[in-house]
This record gives C-alpha cells, sequence and structure tokens, in this order.
C-alpha cells in the first residue's frame, strides 16, 4: 500500500486528489495540509511514501517544505512530487535540486496523478529528460569549462562518467546499454554506483549534478 499526503492550500484541490487517489486499491491518503509548515509536520507523523506539494502554498513553501522534508532523518525516505499549474517555474528547478522525485501539472488528468504516485513511490524519477534540461538551462550557474574532470565528479571512473553523460542526456539504461554495447544490468550497476558516489536520489539529480559541474552543457548535441 502506497502512503500519500497531500499538501495544498486549496481545500478543493485537496478534495480532488483525495477522491482520485482514494479510488486506487493500492494508494491510501493518509492525510492532507493546507500549508508548508503543516505538511512538513504530518509528514513526521504519518510517515508517508509520497507527498504531493504545491510549489505555492502560505507560511511555507513548497520549495522550503521540501528542502526540510528531505533533510530530515525522520522524513528523508519520503518521495516529493512537485504540483504546480505553471510549467516554466524556477522553483520547480530549486525543487529538483532539494530532492524532489518530480512534477505534475495540476490539469493533469486523474490517470496521470495515479501514474505518478505510482512511479514516485516506485523510486523512479517523473520529468520528461527535455524538461530537466530546459529548467535547467534556465536557471543553473554553470562553471567556466576548464577542460578536465569537475572536482564534484572525481569519484566516478571513466565508465561511469560515460554513464552520467548519457543519463543526462535522457538516454534510457537501454540505450545506454546499446550505446556503450554493455548489459542493462551493467548499466543498471553503474547508475547505482554514480548515485551512491554522489549522494543522489535518482536521474532527476544526477540531470542536475551533469549540468552544474559543466559535464553537460546548455544546447549540447545528444
Amino acid at each position: 500500500m502506497i502512503g500519500v499526503v497531500i499538501a495544498d492550500d486549496q481545500a478543493l484541490v485537496r478534495g480532488g486528489f483525495r477522491a482520485m487517489l482514494q479510488a486506487q486499491a493500492d494508494i491510501d491518503v493518509l492525510g492532507e495540509a493546507g500549508d508548508g509548515e503543516e505538511a512538513v509536520d504530518l509528514a513526521r507523523e504519518l510517515r508517508p511514501d509520497v507527498v504531493l506539494m504545491d510549489v505555492r502554498m502560505p507560511k511555507l513553501d513548497g520549495l522550503e517544505a521540501t528542502r526540510r522534508l528531505l533533510s530530515d532523518p525522520v522524513t528523508k525516505g519520503a518521495r516529493v512530487l512537485m504540483l504546480t499549474t505553471f510549467d516554466r517555474n524556477a522553483y520547480v528547478y530549486e525543487a529538483l535540486k532539494a530532492g524532489a522525485s518530480g512534477f505534475l501539472l495540476k490539469d493533469a488528468p486523474p490517470e496521470r496523478l495515479v501514474e505518478a504516485v505510482r512511479t514516485i513511490a516506485a523510486g523512479e524519477a517523473l520529468l520528461a529528460p527535455s524538461i530537466v534540461r530546459r529548467l535547467i538551462e534556465q536557471y543553473v550557474q554553470q562553471p567556466p569549462l576548464d577542460g578536465g574532470t569537475p572536482s564534484a565528479l572525481a569519484a566516478l571512473s571513466a565508465r561511469e562518467l560515460e554513464v552520467l553523460t548519457l543519463v543526462a542526456r535522457g538516454h534510457s539504461n537501454l540505450e545506454i546499454a546499446g550505446e556503450l554495447y554493455v548489459s542493462p544490468a551493467t548499466v543498471k550497476t553503474h547508475v547505482a554506483s554514480i548515485f551512491s558516489k554522489l549522494g543522489l536520489r535518482d536521474r532527476v539529480q544526477a540531470v542536475v549534478v551533469a549540468y552544474e559541474t559543466g559535464l553537460i552543457r546548455p544546447g549540447q548535441a545528444a
């Protein structure tokens, strides 16, 4: 059973999300929060698998609430799915940096919301690589090129750097396997090692790191 907390300052929105999710046999809505502070407190109390987090809320916005949730030992295992009415929003990028696993537009169809919750709960990221790249190219402050491996990535092997580059370009494990002439299982092992060495939660954060370190540059060919 996937436990969910819904955080949104509009009661009608929360009610709609609850109705959609509660109708699923494998999803249980544990509680609702009307602001960011309440969301953090509720998550500490109820330990949900997924928190649906509105970007704009009173008292504490979704960005800061996400930072607090994912830096707290009690709630850092939760997955955060950002909800927004905007598809271009600097807050979304900052939330991804903070560890959110993706974002979803509020006008998405009901089946998309249900699919998103299941995807996030399974440990996957929910954000198209093209959207990640667009957000990063708008907001990231990148270091100058120095011709070498960025120091933040020094722990990675040459092969892991190749894999991270391909992940950042939006390739799936299967596509990376074909590109590097290795098995998908080998790619999966490399990806897990990259996440472990760099302290990442998912592929979204991997893409952010690749751009921020200069491993991938805006406009670079895929």
